[in-house]
């Protein structure tokens, strides 16, 4: 059931939001070559915690890290390890939340850790603008495929492919709520979007096929090919008129804690 938050519940998406945002920004500013992903996922614990707020991915469904960490062919879900270092060259996802005042923030980008090729960048330009043209269709009136039709289009226009096992969703009380918000699909279809509605927008977007493949530890999704992956994420809100990026932080320094 999708869950339709009254104002004073928007406040509190604000705050948590806003604590996802700082806490996505910061683990990306301390990306270095060298440093293991469970040293990164330590430092954006110790954030989340000093802010008042609780990492929401730490425990859900058995997850153990603060942050999803993805390098590289890596799409979603890499989990942060002692053995696993960050090079120079590579592509670094961090998708965190926190959860305060009971309500949950969800985001996610693709970090460049020093100098990357053309086509890298290429990936993630192309899907940061994805998520942009994604929610700028995320209005009141439109429909859910509405928002995955102009993800697919612009990714697709440029050679890139569109991961469809896995979606964006509701945010709320729940981490994942309804609806699903698939970053594929047809325009004019799926659930009405309304007022109080909010959503995290994420597209997933591979390099070549969009094939993935969950490994042994059933959480790392990988690229079927060993293309790279790119993932970009903000929750937003439906509001009457316009949508507002809850999340903004993270791509607007002036705004963070």
């Amino acid at each position: 059931m999708i869950q339709i938050k009254s104002a004073k519940e928007m406040e509190s998406m604000r705050r948590a939001c806003m604590i996802s945002a700082a806490a996505l920004r910061y683990g990306g500013q301390h990306i270095e070559a060298g440093m293991m992903t469970l040293e990164l996922d330590q430092l954006m614990y110790d954030f989340i915690i000093r802010q008042g707020a609780k990492p929401n991915f730490k425990g859900l469904y058995g997850f153990p890290g603060t942050a999803c960490i993805s390098l590289n062919d890596t799409v979603i879900h890499g989990i942060p390890t002692k053995s696993q270092v960050i090079r120079p060259g590579d592509i670094v996802s961090i998708d965190v939340g926190a959860k305060v005042g009971g309500f949950n923030g969800d985001n996610a980008c693709t970090f460049a850790c020093g100098k990357i090729d053309m086509e890298a960048q290429r990936l993630l330009d192309v899907t940061k603008e994805s998520l942009y043209l994604g929610i700028a269709a995320a209005k009141a009136g439109n429909r859910v495929g509405d928002i995955g039709h102009a993800v697919q289009q612009f990714c697709e226009s440029h050679g890139f492919s569109v991961v469809r096992e896995f979606t964006g969703h509701g945010v709320g009380k729940e981490l994942h709520e309804d609806p699903e918000v698939p970053n594929y699909g047809t325009a004019g279809r799926g659930p009405r979007l309304v007022a109080g509605m909010t959503i995290a927008i994420e597209p997933m977007i591979c390099q070549h096929d969009h094939k993935v493949k969950t490994l042994a530890d059933g959480w790392t999704v990988k690229t079927r090919d060993g293309g790279l992956a790119a993932h970009f994420e903000h929750t937003v809100a439906i509001l009457p008129g316009k949508t507002e990026i809850l999340t903004k932080g993270w791509d607007e320094p002036d705004s963070l804690l």
